[in-house]
C-alpha cells in the first residue's frame, strides 16, 4: 500500500505539471497575448507564472481550478511588469492612424486587427479589465480580485474603456464621412 501511495505522489509531482502545461500552454499564451497586446510580453508573463506554478505545484494542483489559478498568476506577472517598467516610459504624441490594407483579402481579419488596434490604445488596467470581462467572460468580482482592486473600480475600468472605444469609433466614423 505504501508503494502505491509513493507512486501516486510521484505522479502528482513534475509529471502531472508537465502534462498540464502541455495541455494548457497554448491557451495560457493566447490569454496572455490578449491581456498584454504583445507576443514577447505574453511569453514572459506565462513563463513567470509557470515558473512560480512549478515551484508551488502541490498547492496549485489542489486548487479548485488550477487553470484559473495560473491565469491569475499571469495577470499578476503582467501587473508586476507594469509597476517595474511603467516608470521608464516617456509619453509621446499619439501615433497617426492610417487605414490598414487588407493583404489577404478577408475583411474579418482586417476588422479583428482594427479592434485590437483600438484596444491597444486603452490604458493597461482598462484593457486588462475589458479582456477579462469580454474575452474570459469573468464577473466584475473576479476581475476585481485579479486586478487587486474593488469591484466598483473594476466596473469603472470596463465602463471607461468602453466609453473611450465608443468615442474613438464615433470620431473615426465622423472623419470617414
Amino acid at each position: 500500500m505504501e508503494a502505491v501511495l509513493a507512486a501516486a505522489e510521484v505522479r502528482t509531482g513534475p509529471l502531472d505539471f508537465e502534462a498540464w502545461v502541455t495541455e494548457k500552454a497554448d491557451a495560457l499564451l493566447r490569454f496572455a497575448y490578449v491581456l498584454t497586446g504583445d507576443a514577447s510580453l505574453a511569453e514572459d508573463a506565462v513563463q513567470d507564472a509557470l515558473t512560480t506554478a512549478c515551484a508551488r505545484w502541490g498547492r496549485v494542483s489542489r486548487a479548485d481550478d488550477p487553470e484559473a489559478y495560473v491565469k491569475r498568476m499571469v495577470v499578476n506577472a503582467h501587473i508586476s511588469w507594469w509597476r517595474r517598467f511603467r516608470r521608464r516610459e516617456t509619453p509621446v504624441d499619439d501615433p497617426v492612424r492610417t487605414a490598414r490594407a487588407v493583404s489577404d483579402g478577408t475583411t474579418a481579419r482586417a476588422e479583428a486587427d482594427a479592434i485590437w488596434d483600438l484596444c491597444a490604445t486603452l490604458p493597461d488596467k482598462q484593457r486588462a479589465a475589458v479582456v477579462l470581462r469580454f474575452y474570459e467572460e469573468l464577473s466584475y468580482a473576479e476581475i476585481a480580485q485579479l486586478l487587486h482592486c474593488a469591484e466598483a473600480t473594476a466596473r469603472s475600468h470596463v465602463h471607461r474603456a468602453l466609453a473611450a472605444l465608443k468615442t474613438t469609433l464615433s470620431t473615426e466614423g465622423a472623419e470617414d464621412a
